[in-house]
C-alpha cells in the first residue's frame, strides 16, 4: 500500500510488525483484541494500542511511527497531517489518532476505565496472530474500557463482549 486513508485494506501485520521491530512494549486494545480473543464483532478497520510511558519506550514508538508514515487523522485530509514528532513530545498527549499506508492507528496512553499500560499488564497476556507476536490487553479489561467510554460502537459491541467473557470463563466439559 502506498496511500494514507481511504478505502485501502486494513493491514495489521504491518504495523505490528513495526512495533515489533523496534522493540515498542505495547498492547492492543480495543475491538482488534477483543477479535482476537474470540469475540464475533464485526471485523475493524484499525488498531489501537496503549504503549508504556517511559522515556526509552516512546523513542522507540516515534521511530516506528516514522517508518510506518504516521499521519495525524483529519477528515479534511484524506493522506493525513504530517506532524514531527519525538519520544517526549508523543507522551505530552494522551491520545493520537493516527493513519497510515497500512490503515488507521490510534494510541491512547490512558484508556477510559483503566491506568494505562501497567495497569492493563497485570492481565494482559501475548498470543501469535498476523505471523507475529502480540500483546493484547484481557477481554474484561477490553470490557471495563468499553463501559467506560460509552460511544455508542462501543455500547453496541458490549453484549457480545460480555457474553464472549463468560463462555472464555466457563469450565470445559470433557
Amino acid at each position: 500500500m502506498t496511500q494514507h486513508g481511504g478505502d485501502e485494506e486494513f493491514d495489521a501485520a504491518a504495523i505490528l510488525g513495526t512495533l515489533n521491530r523496534h522493540g515498542v512494549r505495547y498492547f492492543v486494545i480495543g475491538s482488534l483484541a477483543a477479535q482476537l480473543q474470540g469475540a464475533p464483532i464485526a471485523r475493524t478497520r484499525d488498531i489501537d494500542i496503549t504503549p508504556a510511558s517511559d522515556a526509552a519506550n516512546v523513542t522507540k514508538l516515534s521511530a516506528a511511527l516514522d517508518e510506518l508514515d504516521a499521519r495525524v487523522r483529519s477528515a479534511d485530509v484524506p493522506l493525513g497531517l504530517p506532524f514531527d514528532h519525538d519520544g517526549p513530545s508523543l507522551a505530552r498527549v494522551l491520545v493520537w489518532n493516527l493513519t497510515t499506508p497500512h490503515g488507521e492507528f490510534d494510541i491512547s496512553f490512558v484508556p477510559s476505565g483503566t491506568e494505562g499500560y501497567e495497569h492493563l499488564a497485570r492481565r494482559a497476556h501475548t498470543i501469535e496472530a498476523y505471523g507475529e507476536q502480540v500483546p493484547i490487553a484481557d477481554l474484561d479489561d477490553i470490557i471495563r474500557s468499553k463501559e467506560a467510554a460509552g460511544s455508542p460502537k462501543d455500547i453496541l459491541q458490549l453484549p457480545v463482549l460480555l457474553q464472549t467473557s463468560e463462555r472464555r470463563k466457563r469450565p470445559r466439559d470433557g
